[in-house]
């Protein structure tokens, strides 16, 4: 299917390898986890370039390890910074982009050229300054039986987010501020309504908050449209966080 709307994408890779996954790799930094015999990061850029909708691609890590790992791969590889955030604002400078930015993380090596595509073509369908990806419980169940994810009950479904959002750069300045809320508590996501306020807390303890409740008060607090764009593509939602996580992807790719 034709691909519409194009996008530079950036690849945030700078997290150090000292949780829980040390013991099983013994890879300094989590991008550069072996996985079948290749760092796990080269999968997620392998993939980009697939990906008929994307133009440059931006890496942002620890640059000397990164490059050598890539070298062969026509990516810019940027040094990181002290943050998440800061590592978003280096890599989107450094690219320059010429309009909207796709973020993937570096622990999503299931990911496709196809699934970056699909979720392209969703986020077209939605205007918006901030597109974020969600999948349904169903769907990871029904693919990846074995996986283990937090999930978030809604009136829509049950979802768990993925790990590829697009945003317009200019967007940054005005919700900064729920972005280092949101990256503190994105492994607690039942937080993130205190984040939103009374009237979506209550609405979540009576089961009727809806994603485009979220995306009002998104609204509102950060004076921008940001959307939840659900992907048919599970694999956007396994990230490599944890030793289960590690020994399914090993497992799926022997296989």
């Amino acid at each position: 299917m034709e691909v519409n709307i194009h996008a530079d994408a950036l690849v945030l890779a700078g997290a150090d390898n000292n949780g829980r996954l040390r013991d099983y790799d013994p890879a300094k930094h989590e991008a550069l986890i072996d996985i079948n015999g290749r760092p796990m990061v080269r999968y997620v850029v392998e993939a980009l370039k697939k990906a008929r909708g994307i133009r440059n691609i931006g890496v942002v890590g620890p640059k000397e390890a990164l490059e050598r790992a890539l070298s062969d791969l026509g990516v810019q590889v940027v040094e990181r910074g002290g943050s998440i955030l800061e590592n978003l604002r280096k890599g989107i400078e450094a690219l320059e982009p010429r309009g909207n930015v796709l973020i993937v993380t570096s622990d999503v090596p299931l990911i496709t050229g196809e699934a970056i595509d699909d979720f392209l073509r969703r986020c077209m369908d939605r205007p918006a300054e901030v597109w974020y990806s969600i999948v349904r419980k169903e769907a990871n169940e029904a693919k990846f039986p074995r996986m283990r994810r937090t999930y978030q009950r809604l009136m829509d479904g049950t979802f768990t987010g993925g790990n590829i959002s697009l945003l317009n750069p200019k967007a940054i300045d005005a919700y900064e501020s729920l972005m280092e809320k949101a990256i503190a508590m994105r492994k607690r996501p039942w937080l993130l309504c205190s984040v939103l306020g009374l009237k979506c807390i209550v609405k979540f303890l009576l089961g009727r908050l809806t994603v485009r409740d979220v995306e009002e008060r998104f609204r509102r607090l950060a004076g921008i449209r940001g959307v939840g764009i659900e992907s048919p593509y599970p694999e956007i939602a396994l990230d490599v966080d944890k030793p289960s996580d590690l020994e399914l992807v090993r497992s799926l790719f022997a296989g």
